[in-house]
This record gives C-alpha cells, sequence and structure tokens, in this order.
C-alpha cells in the first residue's frame, strides 16, 4: 500500500508526464493540494520535496509551485546513465525470456543494465510503467506495444518519448500512428505462405484462429486472407476465429470446439493457430474429442517455441527469431544511443515442417 505522501507525488508526476500541467503552468497551491487528497501539509510537502528533487518542479518564493523544463533535465541524465528499460507484454513466459536474453547479451557487454516491466497487454499496465521508465531516467527504451491495433490511450507518452529524443526501438509491432525503428516479422507473409502450405497439401476447409487487439494478430489474419483470395474457388470454405488478449481460453476454445463438432464433410481439415501456445492447446482439444492429429485434424501454430518439437506429434510452425530479436534490437538501440544510421529491421520467417500436417492429395 503506497503512504500517503506517495499518493500525492505519484498524482502530480503523472499529470506533468501526461501533459496536464505544462512546462511553466502554476500547480495547485498547498492547500488546494492538501483537500485534493485529503492530507496533511506535510504530506504534501514531503510529495512536492521529492519531485523538486527530480527536477520536475520549481518554487518561488511566495509565488508558488511550478513545472519544471524536466524534458531537458531527462536529456541530460541521459548522458550519464546505464540503465536500458525493456518492456513487454510478457516477461517469464513463452517466447519471452529468450527475447530478453537475447537483448540482455548486448546490453550486459556494452556496460548497461536492465530495467525489466512487462504490461500483461493492458494499457493502465502499460502507462504505470513507461512513468516508472522516465523516474529511472533511463538511456534507451526497447519496447512491445500494447494491445497495437487499437488507438493507444498512452499516446501522449510517447510523444514525450519523441519531444525528449529518448532512444527507442519497438519489438514485433508498432503503433499505427508512431514513427519508430523496428524489428519485426513479416507476419502477413509467412501465414500466407503457410495457408498456401496446407491448401497445396489438400487442405480446403481451413479455420484460422487470430488475436485481432495486437497487429501480429491482425497481419496473420490478413495473411490467410490474402491467401484464400488467390484461391476464389475454396475460399466460402475458410472461417476465422477472432479474439481478444483478454478473452480467456475457455471461451477461445469453445468457438473453435464449434467447429470441430461440424459433420465430417464441413469439418475443418486443419486450424491455424495465432500462435503456438494456442496451437498446444488446440491439440488438446481435438484429441479430447477422439479426434486425430493429423489424420482427421491437422495443426499448425506459430512462433517455433521449443516446447513444439516434443509434442506428439510435433508441431509444424512458422520461425520467430526470439533471441535474434533481442540481439538485433538491442544492437540499433545501442547504434541510436550512440548517433550512429539505424533502420529497421523485418524477418522472414522459416516454415518448420513437423508431423501435425497431413497431406490430403
Amino acid at each position: 500500500m503506497q503512504a500517503k505522501y506517495e499518493v500525492v507525488e505519484a498524482g502530480l508526476r503523472e499529470q506533468i508526464l501526461a501533459g496536464e500541467y505544462k512546462i511553466g503552468d502554476k500547480l495547485p497551491t498547498e492547500t488546494e493540494l492538501m483537500a485534493r487528497y485529503d492530507v496533511s501539509r506535510y504530506t504534501v510537502r514531503r510529495a512536492v520535496g521529492d519531485l523538486e528533487n527530480e527536477h520536475m518542479i520549481y518554487r518561488i518564493q511566495g509565488g508558488g509551485m511550478y513545472v519544471n523544463d524536466w524534458q531537458s533535465v531527462k536529456t541530460e541524465d541521459q548522458n550519464t546513465n546505464r540503465m536500458i528499460g525493456i518492456l513487454t507484454t510478457h516477461i517469464a513466459d513463452y517466447i519471452f525470456p529468450n527475447i530478453i536474453s537475447g537483448a540482455d547479451q548486448i546490453i550486459s557487454d556494452s556496460g548497461y543494465a536492465l530495467l525489466l516491466a512487462n504490461t500483461h497487454n493492458d494499457p493502465k499496465r502499460e502507462r504505470r510503467s513507461l512513468i516508472s521508465m522516465f523516474d529511472s531516467n533511463i538511456a534507451g527504451l526497447i519496447i512491445e506495444p500494447t494491445q497495437s491495433t487499437l488507438k493507444s490511450p498512452n499516446a501522449d507518452l510517447y510523444e514525450k518519448i519523441s519531444q525528449t529524443g529518448l532512444p527507442t526501438v519497438f519489438i514485433n509491432a508498432t503503433y499505427p500512428s508512431y514513427e519508430a525503428v523496428s524489428v519485426t516479422t513479416d507476419d502477413a507473409g509467412a501465414i500466407l505462405r503457410l495457408t498456401n502450405y496446407l491448401i497445396d497439401a489438400g487442405h480446403e476447409r481451413i479455420l484460422g484462429a487470430f488475436q485481432v487487439d495486437d497487429a501480429q494478430g491482425v497481419n496473420r489474419m490478413n495473411g490467410y486472407i490474402k491467401a484464400y483470395q488467390q484461391h476464389p474457388d475454396i475460399a466460402l470454405k475458410s472461417n476465422v476465429v477472432m479474439y481478444r488478449s483478454m478473452d480467456s481460453i475457455k471461451e477461445i476454445l469453445s468457438q473453435i470446439e464449434h467447429y470441430l463438432r461440424s459433420p465430417v464433410e464441413t469439418r475443418p481439415t486443419a486450424i491455424m493457430c495465432y500462435n503456438d501456445q494456442l496451437a498446444i492447446q488446440v491439440m488438446d482439444l481435438v484429441k479430447s474429442l477422439d479426434l486425430r492429429i493429423p489424420e482427421d485434424v491437422s495443426v499448425t501454430g506459430f512462433d517455433d517455441y521449443s516446447l513444439g518439437r516434443y509434442l506428439e506429434p510435433g508441431l509444424t510452425t512458422m520461425v520467430h527469431e526470439k533471441e535474434r530479436m533481442g540481439h538485433d534490437a538491442a544492437s540499433l538501440l545501442l547504434n541510436m544511443i550512440d548517433k550512429r544510421p539505424v533502420e529497421s529491421i523485418v524477418y522472414e520467417p522459416e516454415l518448420v515442417e513437423r508431423r501435425s500436417v497431413k497431406k490430403n492429395n
């Protein structure tokens, strides 16, 4: 639980970072802050004192409190700071430890330390993490966007990042309205190839399941649709399950189960999953319905998650350059810190063929 002075301090800091109080603006008086937060004058003065020490505000004797030119201060601090922030949707599970490990190899060798945070794909958590990163005066930032297909409620903070010139590299996706250096995957092209691989193997009724509140999912779904557009004679046999990151896995699997319980002549012969994490659970679902993989239903994923090769049968998937992505993102960021020219990187994933796909032709 936060102390009362920390609540006041955090509230003022967030309003300043969000631009509600701009540089040079006069802040509420001590009396007004006491009433707003229902705290004592001592509590207000302690909160304000911390913000003064961070150079976010300054006082004029007898004239009140004002917002300092904190952006310039942060920029000066970046020149001597040896901390780099990494903000991802997750940290400890799935593919993210490999991405972070790849980045750490480069960052640590260059004499920097890591500051890690995750958002769980929640914009509110992203906001808190970004503010915390600002407060730590990081020298650079690697970010995986949160719900990257939606309008970000944190656009003001990204504008601050741009204004301060904080070196920043995005991974996996970018925000549509924010131009930035990035390390991403050709998700649409990869799924276009994977869908055509299934069609060439004799699968006409392919069910696609895609997460649509991040750019990777939408791009993968677009690749799936484009493949069927190239085969108009079977396009009507395609079906898509769309879901969001906050949807429960039980709800997602229930939608897929609906298609699997269709009559055999209309049931999908292949299921294309947004990622390996979903594919593994879909394989369990298929087996629970007494269907065989791949004899009755083929299953594919995306990311080449290490567990996929040990399943029975092994999972056919597209490669995600996990450690390489972290490595390349960190290298780009260090070049930006050193004022060297950089260009975004886009990977062309490889197809990994295992035994979860049956060739029907």
